[in-house]
């Protein structure tokens, strides 16, 4: 598949209005968006540099967002979400912890979890932001976004480095107040009623931290279980999904634009 062929693919199915649940769906429609995307290297201090995957829209300076994986990895869906995002007018930046490494099966994926050095991985998304506000393509506001492992890395993200606008997918928000302090901007989180790991102690939990320290934070609940979001798993709720990505797209127009 030739990029330029790949790029026709993704006009014809993101910009002509294809649903990005039908393209995420879709593994060579993923794969097509994915490869719309270039490849960056960003300096991490002490450390070796940050892989990354750049999608960027047709009208430059944009408004940015650092979109971090899930325990997956840095895959097609999630490079796909970044071209999604290309196409709403965001420069978009899908940020590799894995450093390479996907995979195959929920066994492989909390090994490569459990494996990421957390001191690590804050210099890393830290590094990001700092890229992302640094580019001269960049308007300087900068969003995060992610799922699940990736989600609570969002958060995490927008303590490491003052950011707009933060959306958190089921990920683990179980930070005290005292690094929550640290927070610039609003903090939007997509939850499940059903999810047994993200579940609404935790996030009760947060809500009142988030309270503590005077940090603007809405919850949303979907009547749904982890991962809801993710068409290539048994649990998505494509009605929930579709809602939760309306809400993000208009909270990133309020606080980035």
């Amino acid at each position: 598949m030739t990029q330029t062929w790949s790029r026709r693919v993704v006009v014809r199915s993101l910009g002509a209005g294809l649903p990005l649940a039908a393209v995420l769906a879709d593994a060579t429609l993923a794969r097509a968006a994915a490869a719309t995307l270039s490849e960056v290297s960003i300096p991490v201090a002490g450390g070796q540099p940050l892989r990354a995957s750049l999608a960027l829209p047709a009208k430059l300076p944009a408004p940015t967002v650092m979109l971090i994986h899930e325990w997956w990895g840095l895959n097609d869906q999630i490079k796909a979400v970044a071209a999604e995002l290309a196409q709403a007018g965001y420069m978009a930046l899908a940020v590799d912890l894995y450093d390479g490494k996907q995979a195959g099966s929920a066994e492989e994926a909390g090994t490569l979890m459990k494996a990421v050095d957390a001191a690590v991985a804050e210099s890393q998304v830290a590094a990001g932001v700092d890229w992302l506000r640094a580019e001269t393509r960049s308007t300087g506001k900068v969003g995060t976004v992610g799922w699940c492992f990736g989600g609570g890395w969002s958060l995490r993200a927008s303590v490491a480095r003052p950011v707009d606008a933060t959306v958190v997918y089921y990920g683990d928000v179980s930070l005290p107040a005292a690094r929550l302090a640290r927070l610039q901007g609003p903090v939007v989180g997509h939850f499940a009623n059903r999810d047994q790991w993200i579940n609404r102690a935790m996030v009760e939990g947060f809500e009142r931290a988030m309270a503590e320290v005077g940090k603007t934070l809405t919850v949303y609940w979907y009547d749904a279980d982890h991962a809801f979001a993710n068409p290539t798993g048994a649990r998505y709720d494509a009605e929930d999904a579709k809602l939760a990505w309306e809400r993000t797209l208009d909270f990133y127009h309020a606080n980035l634009r």
